[in-house]
């Protein structure tokens, strides 16, 4: 989960739920399953991996017969050996019509009952191309969002282009730690509250386009879910908090959210918990990858602000704390997630041709360097656009103190 804030430095800056698991998942009735189990990594023994020169058929033993036959055959062809099959691509992580049928109508599908089974009876256009199941996706979107045409429209291109379903987050209650039980109700991105909606299909879009421009750059597969994702809007009562959490591939967003007032702001809030979810599916990776560079870098500096300022990721500053990557109780989860938005915000503006304002990243101290060069090897093939440091480049800036809310 982000901070709950607006601007770095200068918004005041709450702490991260403690309650909450890396992935930020909330207690109570949306919750989804854990994020590990969704996308589990393929086992070894494969369909990849079948040996050489098998038997073509699932069949008993070769007959002796066709045996000494194609033992001969190989011969006089000078024994050629049958190369191994190539590796089977994983499918493309989807959302089927049921699990989006669940997600726009967690709650109330009995007063939309008969819409619901009226796309349930297929939609299909006579041209074709989309598959019932994609017609009937797109039909339920239509009925969720009838009565406000541009919002439909919206969460239809959000779909088509990105295969994830904008929905509801259940009602429920949520432990928020020292700020008390919080009230989270589900709330739709329409009419005054559309443009939510439409910087979550531009976040999503903005998030295709440099992850595949990371694939084409990149020495290896790109392992990093950014598809096929359930958003839950909700809007939490007499609160701000929390912006956003995930768990399970679901991104639950707060309407009312207090980091939820630009497209950037959104951009950067998604890209945050999205790698909270490949975090997880990926075993924890942080917590094993990350954690000696992390408790390396505490172990020297504590909360001294000045002492984490060359390593800090953002410049995000927690009220009357410190950098909130460092911030005690957020944990080497939350430091990943920091560096993750740092690594998506740079190979962005490599990608559009824009100057960074400081020093990259990775041009900082050796620990910097090794945890950047962690992530992109673990989740996007290794891929860097960024160019390679140099001296002359801009000292990062030093941090302001944070304003009071």
């Amino acid at each position: 989960m982000r901070p709950d804030a607006t601007l770095p430095l200068l918004a005041a800056l709450t702490l991260a739920l403690p309650a909450l698991a890396v992935a930020c998942a909330p207690s109570g009735p949306g919750n989804a399953a854990p994020a590990g189990k969704a996308a589990a990594p393929p086992p070894p023994g494969s369909p990849a991996a079948v040996a050489a020169g098998a038997p073509p058929g699932p069949g008993g033993p070769v007959p002796a017969s066709a045996a000494s036959t194609g033992a001969a055959a190989a011969s006089a062809r000078g024994a050629q050996v049958r190369a191994p099959s190539p590796a089977a691509p994983e499918p493309a992580p989807s959302i089927s019509a049921d699990e989006a049928e669940a997600i726009l109508f967690p709650e109330d599908a009995a007063a939309h009952q008969a819409g619901i089974d009226a796309c349930r009876r297929g939609h299909a256009s006579a041209a074709g191309p989309p598959s019932p199941e994609h017609e009937r996706v797109r039909c339920l979107l239509a009925l969720r969002y009838h009565g406000d045409a541009q919002a439909a429209a919206s969460a239809t291109a959000l779909f088509d282009g990105n295969g994830s379903v904008a929905g509801l987050e259940r009602e429920h209650l949520m432990d928020g730690g020292y700020r008390g039980t919080l009230h989270l109700v589900p709330e739709l991105p329409v009419r005054a509250e559309r443009r939510h909606l439409e910087w979550t299909a531009a976040a999503m879009a903005d998030v295709d386009a440099l992850v595949a421009d990371l694939a084409a750059a990149a020495s290896s597969p790109v392992r990093y879910r950014h598809r096929a994702l359930a958003l839950r809007y909700f809007r939490s009562v007499r609160a701000r908090t929390p912006s956003a959490y995930a768990a399970g591939w679901t991104v639950a967003y707060n309407l009312a959210g207090s980091l939820h007032r630009s497209a950037d702001a959104v951009r950067e809030t998604l890209f945050h918990e999205i790698f909270h979810l490949n975090d997880s599916a990926h075993g924890a990776w942080s917590q094993a990858a990350l954690s000696p560079i992390f408790d390396g870098i505490v172990a020297r500096c504590g909360t001294r602000i000045s002492c984490l300022t060359p390593y800090a990721p953002n410049e995000t500053l927690v009220k009357g704390g410190t950098y909130y990557a460092f911030q005690p109780g957020n944990g080497v989860g939350e430091y990943a997630a920091e560096l993750a938005i740092r690594y998506y915000r740079e190979q962005r503006a490599a990608l559009r041709g824009e100057r960074l304002g400081k020093t990259p990243f990775k041009c900082g101290p050796p620990e910097n360097a090794r945890a950047w060069s962690l992530l992109a090897a673990e989740f996007f093939g290794g891929a860097d656009r960024v160019a390679p440091c140099h001296e002359g480049a801009p000292s990062a800036p030093r941090p302001r103190a944070s304003a009071a809310r």
